[in-house]
């Protein structure tokens, strides 16, 4: 009896270990749901910035994929989640860091689409705190959906809004280089 509970203990111990990715100080699930959609964590880093964790980012994807420039243009659900573990992220730096980022991802073409960046940066107007999570989740029926803590903010229509949002941890000139390795399962 005492093996078969030993026995027990070590499946379920391995079955929640694999069930969740413990990065930078932060636990990312194995995979997120959003309404019919499931997907699967395909690779996660950290966002550094002098020598500090930011956040913990993890992209999430239906079929794993090492392909940056495909998963930006492909209009299948999918999801990047942003879990805050430092107190050093405020809502200013984000919206500094975001905006950065879209000039980034688009090469400095943000015209065609800064009616749907200035929707994007008022869902982090609100205070920012450690350990807050932000889920980025594409879905084609209802475009760019942001959660903060798991409660929506709004949706953004649009696929050049789209590729736009996931350049910024995705494109040629990312928010960190090694963070887009990570989330590419590239480490």
């Amino acid at each position: 009896m005492k093996k078969l509970l030993v026995l027990l203990v070590a499946i379920f111990g391995l079955n929640l270990t694999s069930a969740q990715t413990e990065i930078g100080g932060a636990t990312l699930p194995q995979t997120l749901e959003y309404g019919s959609e499931e997907m699967t964590l395909n690779g996660a880093g950290v966002r550094e910035k002098f020598w500090m964790d930011m956040y913990a980012g993890g992209l999430y994807l239906k079929n794993k994929s090492e392909n940056a420039s495909e998963i930006m243009n492909k209009d299948e659900a999918m999801a990047i989640r942003l879990h805050i573990v430092s107190k050093m992220i405020t809502s200013d730096r984000m919206i500094d860091a975001v905006t950065e980022g879209f000039e980034n991802s688009t090469n400095g073409n943000t015209a065609p689409i800064s009616a749907e960046i200035k929707k994007f940066i008022s869902f982090f107007k609100d205070e920012i705190n450690k350990e807050d999570v932000f889920d980025i989740v594409y879905l084609p029926s209802r475009g760019s959906v942001i959660y903060k803590n798991e409660k929506e903010s709004g949706s953004i229509q649009g696929m050049e809004f789209k590729k736009a949002l996931f350049g910024i941890w995705l494109s040629n000139e990312p928010a960190d280089d090694d963070l887009k390795e990570g989330m590419l399962g590239k480490q």
